[in-house]
């Protein structure tokens, strides 16, 4: 699909900042609308293909133009620790998302790209889990022409924040079964943009052991 316009949620994280270069370099994408609390400071670096539009994510349908896109990829997420309540954890990694998802859809969207986890799960015991599921039934359900859900395991990159558990994990991948190995989160990014790009009509999940491949 030559000349593809994307949106993209969660273009300052770890996973969407991969994505926003990787779309960037990608010939068939035309335009990439990148929604961000505030734009970068380094957003010239990518002038003319990229529109930083600075989004009130709690009223997003007031925004309701920025949705008219072909595709969207949405890397949004944060952690139990830094959203500081199970309330507002589950308003960033499911509110949002699924805010996203509806407003795209009747804007024209017919392919929705979305990172979970792994072990995303509605009927899940863990917290997060559970949540993640919870919004991958609640967009399958939305009617998508082509929904594509990526579960990476521990994602790998560099953050501005020290994180122990993940460097732990770094240090035990080699132990680790291969299916719940961390991954780069560049690689988590090359998997969106690539089935972005195939763009094929259905539900594809795409899981953590498979997105190194």
């Amino acid at each position: 699909m030559p000349g593809r316009q994307v949106l993209l949620a969660g273009a300052t994280g770890l996973v969407g900042g991969e994505c926003l270069d990787l779309l960037a370099a990608d010939g068939t994408v035309s335009g990439i609308t990148a929604l961000v609390r505030r734009p970068p400071r380094e957003s010239t670096r990518l002038a003319g293909k990229v529109r930083f539009a600075k989004a009130d994510f709690d009223h997003l349908d007031r925004q309701a133009e920025l949705f008219s896109v072909d595709q969207v990829i949405c890397a949004l997420g944060t952690t139990i620790k830094r959203a500081g309540t199970r309330e507002a954890f589950r308003r960033v990694d499911f509110g949002y998302p699924l805010a996203i998802a509806r407003l795209a859809l009747a804007q024209g969207a017919r392919h929705f790209l979305l990172v979970t986890a792994l072990g995303a799960d509605p009927k899940a015991r863990v917290f997060y889990s559970r949540v993640k599921g919870e919004l991958e039934e609640a967009v399958l359900a939305l009617g998508y022409p082509a929904v594509t859900i990526v579960r990476p395991s521990l994602l790998l990159g560099t953050r501005d924040e020290f994180r122990l558990g993940e460097e732990v994990a770094k240090r035990l991948a080699w132990a680790t079964p291969q299916k719940y190995r961390p991954v780069q989160a560049r690689d988590v990014a090359a998997a969106l943009v690539a089935a972005a790009r195939e763009d094929r009509p259905g539900r594809h999940w795409i899981e953590s052991v498979e997105i190194g491949r």
